[in-house]
């Protein structure tokens, strides 16, 4: 619904500063009368008639003066009202037109407001802030739609080659194809489920509950276990009764997407992986290590990010679909906890989960 129009902000400070000095003058000026009031410059005869004395003669004379000094007063207050409000508002003028800029799709600029800090320039930091991690976020969506039609595609494109081998080579084995076909809908749904997995944990639409977070680890290495030991990891479990709050089936999957990554990105059979629960004053701490191969800092800062692999997988059935650590990311993030993703001097990860207890 539009607004009408009104004052603008520069008009409304011109009037109030020139009606504040004409204030001030009217004050002035009636002081002075009082004062020539109390010095005898108006007396009375007994008629009450004011009798022609020096002082009404400068009374006389007077007014004329105080009438032009008012109007005065008042044509120097509008004009310098006006400038003043202008020297003023410039840094809202700035800010108003880096608004429209960014508005028109330019989320690169910066008003990088110049002196002494004060409230026109925190609200120019703030902004200049607020664009910066703006223009990452669109970047890093516009890379997550990118690679997530990459992904998608790939399984589509074989699902359509197989397909036209088998329409187009009738002695082709139907059965051999029919596998491989099931083998990539099986990929593409998977990581279907995934994205729509990572909208819903950014969307906090779930309802908190106690959870502990000892158990929840205990379930999730279970549950792989039997992936361990096809890969020849050694899993190990320990802690002591963690507890937080919030969605046991988000959290859930988030230590068995910690677990199955520390699994697949490891070494084959001599790997191992660590899972630990501890309970602070006021956290709860989930910690996954796994050796494996060297990653630099530099590296284990993007593993967050979705489609992002830090080393290739060491099998082709758990291929994964590269979004583990950011459906992790997401569902800490969602229920206010710390993700902290740090290499190991002697290789693989160690992945730390700090959430409210």
């Amino acid at each position: 619904m539009g607004r009408r129009p009104g004052l603008s902000v520069r008009l409304k400070l011109t009037l109030s500063y020139a009606g504040f000095l004409m204030l001030a003058g009217a004050l002035l000026l009636a002081a002075v009368g009082v004062f020539l009031v109390q010095q005898g410059w108006l007396r009375t005869n007994e008629r009450g008639a004011v009798r022609a004395t020096p002082g009404t003669i400068f009374l006389r004379d007077f007014a004329p003066t105080a009438a032009a000094v008012m109007v005065f007063l008042l044509l120097f207050g509008l004009l310098g009202g006006w400038i003043l409000a202008g020297r003023m508002l410039a840094p809202l003028d700035r800010i108003t037109q880096a608004t429209r800029t960014a508005e028109a799709g330019s989320l690169s600029h910066r008003i990088r407001l110049p002196g002494r800090r004060d409230e026109f320039r925190e609200l120019a930091d703030a902004f200049d802030t607020m664009l910066a991690r703006l223009e990452a976020r669109v970047a890093e969506q516009q890379r997550f739609a990118a690679n997530a039609s990459h992904e998608l595609r790939t399984p589509l494109a074989v699902s359509k080659a197989l397909l036209d081998v088998a329409r187009t080579d009738p002695d082709q084995d139907t059965g051999e194809i029919i596998d491989r076909l099931h083998t990539v809908n099986t990929r593409a749904i998977d990581l279907t489920e995934a994205l729509l997995l990572l909208s819903r944990a950014g969307q906090r639409s779930f309802t908190r509950e106690h959870v502990d977070l000892s158990l929840l680890a205990e379930e999730a290495t279970e549950t792989l276990l039997p992936l361990a030991e096809k890969h020849g990891i050694a899993l190990e479990t320990g802690g002591e009764v963690t507890r937080a709050s919030g969605s046991p089936t988000l959290l859930l999957q988030l230590t068995t997407n910690l677990v199955h990554n520390a699994i697949v990105h490891n070494l084959p059979g001599r790997g191992r992986v660590r899972v630990h629960t501890t309970s602070g004053p006021h956290t709860a701490l989930l910690t996954v290590e796994n050796t494996g191969e060297r990653i630099s800092p530099q590296q284990a800062a993007t593993l967050t990010e979705p489609f992002q692999r830090g080393t290739e997988r060491v099998h082709t059935d758990h291929a994964g679909t590269g979004l583990g650590l950011a459906i992790v990311a997401t569902i800490t993030e969602a229920h206010d906890g710390i993700l902290t993703v740090t290499p190991r001097g002697e290789g693989g990860l160690r992945v730390t989960v700090q959430l409210p207890g």
